[in-house]
Parts: structure tokens; sequence; C-alpha cells
């Protein structure tokens, strides 16, 4: 018998230890739903948080202006010279060719002279002559720059929320879009 009277005591007291959170839980409860809230140090600040109905939601635009930058890229037709080798060959046997010719042509000093000048004229009639066998093509060269696109957008900068709470309307401006449903924090103080 003794068994029985201990395991009916356990019993009562977890029926007991139930009753008594139950009673805590519900004061708690009720607490919240008339408002009450411990607040700081001054007391109660007399304020909770509830649902409002959303009427109308408002978004506010703003035009900005955007920037883009890109690289714009165009092929330009060129024409080149193909160089030829033989350019300084012509000019040294130029040279060579108006030398003997300019010392052929005058006597002691004037010879001298005669053929520097003889060598200075030929190598350049040389040039030219080998400068006349340079040969030409057509190609493309590709240039490119970055330019920047500039375009006008309307972007939405906030929103102006319409709702209902406890049959009152009221209107607020937020920076998101709160859908249908709106927690709002519901505050009460005595009026002097």
């Amino acid at each position: 018998m003794k068994f029985e009277d201990s395991s009916l005591e356990k019993v009562m007291k977890k029926m007991l230890f139930v009753a008594i959170a139950m009673a805590l839980a519900g004061t708690q409860v009720h607490a919240q739903d008339r408002g009450y809230d411990r607040g700081g140090p001054d007391g109660p600040d007399n304020a909770k948080v509830a649902w409002a109905d959303v009427l109308r939601v408002d978004p506010i635009y703003e035009r900005v202006q955007a920037r883009s930058p890109r690289e714009v890229c165009e092929d330009v037709p060129v024409e080149r010279r193909a160089e030829n080798g033989n350019r300084a060959a012509g000019t040294v046997l130029g040279a060579i060719v108006g030398g003997v010719l300019g010392n052929t042509v005058g006597k002691g000093d004037g010879r001298k002279a005669a053929t520097v000048a003889g060598a200075v004229i030929g190598g350049a009639v040389g040039n030219n002559v080998a400068r006349g066998d340079d040969q030409y093509y057509s190609g493309v060269d590709r240039h490119c720059r970055m330019i920047e696109d500039v375009s006008d957008e309307r972007r939405i900068v906030a929103y102006d929320v319409q709702y209902r709470y406890r049959g009152d309307v009221y209107m607020s401006r937020m920076n998101y879009d709160p859908g249908d449903r709106l927690r709002v924090r519901v505050s009460v103080e005595p009026v002097d």
C-alpha cells in the first residue's frame, strides 16, 4: 500500500505543477492582451504589437539618370606601303655611281667636290628609284573607344501605405511594400 501512496503523491505533485504553470501562463497572456509591459526603469510603456489590414499601397517614384559605359569599335580602311628591302642598296649603288661620274668631271680640288656632289646626288636618285619599287596594299585597322549611355529611369524610393486598425484608417510612408497585413505598435497614454 505504501507503493500506491507514493505514486499517488507523484501524480498529485505533477498536477499541482501543471496547474501553477497554466495559471502563470494565463496571467502573462492576459497582461499581453491588455497591452501591459514591464517597460524600462520608469515603469510600463503601455504599448503592444498588433496587426492592421492594408487597404492600399502606392509606390513613390523618383527619376534618376542611369549611366552605363560600353565599348564601340569600327573598322577603318587604310593603305599601307610594303617597304622594299632594296632601298638601302639603291642608295649605296646610286652614291657609288654618282661618285664615279663626279670624279671624271673635275680636275684637282674640283674633282673632290664633284665626287662628293656626285655621290650625294647619286644616293638621292638611287633612293628614289628603290622607293618606286615599293608596293601598296589596302587593309583595315580596328579603332575602339569607350562611350557612356545615359538613360532616365523611374525607381521606387518609398511606399505610401493606407491601413485600417480597429475601424480607423491610417496612412504611413514606408520603405517597403508590407503586403496584405501590417504589424503596428499600439500605445496608449493619458491626456492631461
